[in-house]
């Protein structure tokens, strides 16, 4: 049976324990602007509480310890920048940084590594990180980003629209204030391609869709199932890895 321990609770002796077997579990998000409704700290709450309570859910059943690192509450986020309210790294910053954690992790004698990314510009530093990672300091590494494991697949959660609102409505109700309602904001779209426009975050005032039908009910709902499904993941992931 696994055993689930916190990173920044525990001392030297019991990381040293444990290290070499572990699963290290590394939450990431982002400080950034979330429109006049949500806190800029959304993704962090939310990749951590995703994080933190599917290795709650998981660890009875791993094959070996998860090691819950405490998580990082900066990403890639200059896209925001003309909102206000967002600290951002640059994406090779967040790259190095990640790299540096990875680094620390392997010298002191870890061998395996999950991020769960919770913030959209972070998604393809993730990536990138985890295949030189796995490399450059013998670990293996995994990376996904908490809305995946919903069912559609592709499902695309949006910027502090309903999905984003619900999930906070759910984790941390104090923070979120009312949004107003407003016609859903049309962005037109290529398929199967990626556009990145500062132009497309100004017309639609920094976040998307209709954050005013966010339900806390329907955030738990979601909630449920991607803690569910990140757990079943852990469970695999300490498996194979």
């Amino acid at each position: 049976m696994g055993a689930l321990l916190r990173w920044a609770e525990a001392d030297r002796a019991a990381v040293r324990g444990v290290l070499a077997e572990a699963l290290v579990l590394v939450p990431i998000g982002a400080t950034e602007q979330h429109g006049p409704h949500l806190p800029t700290g959304t993704d962090a709450f939310l990749a951590a509480a995703v994080c933190e309570r599917a290795a709650e859910v998981a660890a009875p059943e791993a094959d070996r310890p998860l090691l819950l690192a405490p998580p990082i509450p900066y990403g890639a986020s200059d896209h925001h920048l003309p909102f206000n309210g967002t600290l951002s790294l640059s994406a090779q910053t967040l790259l190095q940084v990640l790299d540096d954690l990875a680094r620390s992790i392997a010298v002191q004698g870890g061998r395996r590594v999950v991020v769960v990314n919770g913030h959209g510009g972070n998604v393809g530093v993730c990536h990138a990180f985890a295949g030189a990672a796995s490399t450059k300091h013998g670990l293996a590494v995994a990376h996904t980003d908490y809305w995946r494991v919903l069912e559609p697949d592709d499902l695309v959660p949006g910027h502090a629209g309903e999905f984003e609102t619900s999930m906070m409505l759910a984790v941390h109700k104090e923070l979120v204030r009312e949004a107003t309602p407003r016609e859903a904001p049309r962005v037109e779209r290529v398929s199967d391609v990626d556009v990145h426009s500062g132009h497309v975050w100004r017309s639609i005032d920094g976040y998307t869709g209709r954050p005013e039908l966010a339900t806390e009910a329907q955030g738990r709902e979601w909630l449920e199932a991607i803690v569910g499904g990140l757990a079943e993941r852990f469970v695999r992931l300490a498996k194979v890895l």
